[in-house]
């Protein structure tokens, strides 16, 4: 079997709090659509409005947790860089 020769290109990085926010907003717009509505829909499609309420739930936790989480993981990456850096300076 042959290797491939190319090398793979790296991952790409998406922006995960224009992503959370984008979703949260789409999530807000169709709770707001459906309370306006509330009164037209048929009884057993009413379970949309608390979805659309945890949907938005979420995303606000969502954009509160992002950020948090992408610094732990820097601050985590850096810490392995500091460790393997002075374990080579040591040898």
């Amino acid at each position: 079997m042959q290797e491939n020769s190319k090398e793979q290109p790296p991952p790409l990085e998406a922006n995960d709090q224009l992503v959370t926010a984008v979703f949260t907003g789409a999530w807000a717009v169709a709770l707001i659509v459906l309370l306006i509505v509330h009164s037209s829909l048929p009884a057993g499609s009413r379970w949309w409005i608390w979805t659309c309420a945890t949907g938005t739930g979420m995303g606000l936790f969502g954009l509160w947790y992002v950020p948090r989480l992408k610094r732990s993981r820097a601050r985590a990456a850096q810490q392995r860089a500091t460790l393997a850096a002075s374990g080579r300076d040591e040898s």
